[in-house]
C-alpha cells in the first residue's frame, strides 16, 4: 500500500519552513548588530569581525 502525498502541500510546507529559517537567521544577524552596538564599541558592523568572535570566544574558555 503505497501514500500518495498532494506535491503541492509537501512544497508548500518546505517553503513555509525555508522562509522561517530565513527570518531566524536574519533576526540573529540584526540582534547580534544591535545587541554590539548597544553594549560595545558602537559599531554594529563590527560584530561581524573575526576578531571580536576570538576576543569573545577566549573569554568563554
Amino acid at each position: 500500500m503505497r501514500f500518495k502525498f498532494s506535491g503541492s502541500y509537501a512544497g508548500s510546507a518546505l517553503k513555509k519552513i525555508g522562509w522561517l529559517i530565513i527570518a531566524m537567521v536574519v533576526a540573529l544577524l540584526i540582534g547580534a548588530m544591535i545587541g554590539y552596538a548597544v553594549s560595545g564599541a558602537g559599531n554594529p558592523l563590527t560584530v561581524f569581525a573575526p576578531k571580536t568572535w576570538e576576543h569573545i570566544l577566549d573569554f568563554l574558555r
